[in-house]
């Protein structure tokens, strides 16, 4: 059985689970205690398991994360919170030279078995210190896994599975998706817990393959509608759902069909996921295969701007992923 629950309760849920079924997970963050979290993921928590497993933490991401990772290596499995993913620059030095480090220094005999989720992205008018999209910062790091999850059902069973892995996960929470609602088994469920590394296929086509990261793998899908609608184009829609490890085998497979790809992301066009991809693809489809150049739509290469009109121009959406099908189509 299924019920509809938004992005966020989903989150809670999936927090609430774990912190029920294992006394190890703990929660820990700037407001994720009385306040609730900075999106209200974390409402509640705190009454219900108490001030040491929901613990309010200074503003601090430097020692937040630092705590969190000596609370993993002793054998802890903390959830840390930062308000947003341009915090996390604060402490780059925790997480990328021994979070991500730790297992490979040691030889194995550390693990640092936490999670850092963080919200992302732009819509909100939040202006540039709080609004960017860094997955593609994430995936560069060897030893960090990195979930964007674009649905309900996704972001509770990617957290949970977060939560249980014995490596350090970046879990980037796109800002504009915490309302959305959407199908998630019950409770009880025993298969709510998902694998990282299984991208799943939003639609079905034969046209083209769209490639759509985090929140844009819902803009990619109304683009996909539209275009069947008012062109008869059938894309084919793909969210990778987890980028480290990235599931290449699906993509690759949908291209080797559709011998188009295009892939859409919010965050800046260089050296991004988009440039990853196409390599990847360049790699594992044979030769000759796509009948045009892969595709990039991505944000702007500005800093994000606070101005609502500017804050759009800057930001992909259904329009610019049509337009980049059509001009795919049209490279015979």
């Amino acid at each position: 059985m299924t019920r509809t629950l938004t992005y966020r309760e989903a989150l809670a849920e999936g927090l609430r689970e774990e912190l029920r079924r294992d006394p190890a997970v703990l929660v820990m963050g700037e407001d994720v205690g009385a306040f609730g979290g900075a999106f209200r993921v974390t409402e509640g928590l705190q009454a219900e398991f108490g001030a040491a497993r929901v613990r309010d933490a200074p503003i601090s991401e430097n020692a937040i994360v630092g705590m969190g990772v000596g609370a993993a290596m002793a054998g802890l499995r903390p959830v840390v919170e930062l308000m947003t993913v341009n915090f996390a620059l604060l402490a780059f030095d925790q997480i990328v030279n021994h979070a991500a480090t730790a297992r490979a220094m040691t030889g194995g005999q550390l693990r640092v078995p936490l999670v850092l989720r963080m919200a992302h992205g732009g819509g909100r008018r939040l202006g540039p210190v709080h609004s960017h999209s860094w997955e593609a910062l994430f995936l560069h790091v060897p030893g960090l896994l990195v979930a964007t999850p674009s649905m309900p059902a996704d972001a509770k069973g990617l957290l949970k599975a977060a939560i249980r892995s014995d490596d350090p996960v970046v879990f980037l929470e796109h800002q504009g998706l915490y309302g959305i609602r959407g199908p998630v088994a019950d409770s009880d469920a025993r298969d709510d817990v998902l694998p990282f590394g299984r991208a799943i296929v939003r639609r079905q086509g034969a046209d083209v393959t769209v490639v759509g990261v985090s929140r844009m793998a819902l803009v990619a899908w109304r683009a996909a509608e539209a275009l069947a609608r008012d062109h008869g184009v059938e894309a084919e829609v793909i969210d990778p759902r987890t980028l480290r490890p990235l599931d290449v085998a699906t993509i690759a497979e949908s291209v080797r069909r559709t011998r188009r790809l295009v892939v859409v992301e919010e965050g800046w066009p260089d050296a991004g996921v988009g440039a990853t991809l196409a390599a990847l693809v360049a790699e594992h489809v044979p030769h000759g295969t796509l009948l045009a150049p892969v595709r990039r739509v991505t944000g702007a290469p500005v800093a994000m701007p606070y101005a609502a009109a500017l804050e759009r121009v800057a930001t992909p959406d259904e329009a610019a992923v049509a337009r980049a099908v059509r001009e795919t189509l049209a490279a015979q």
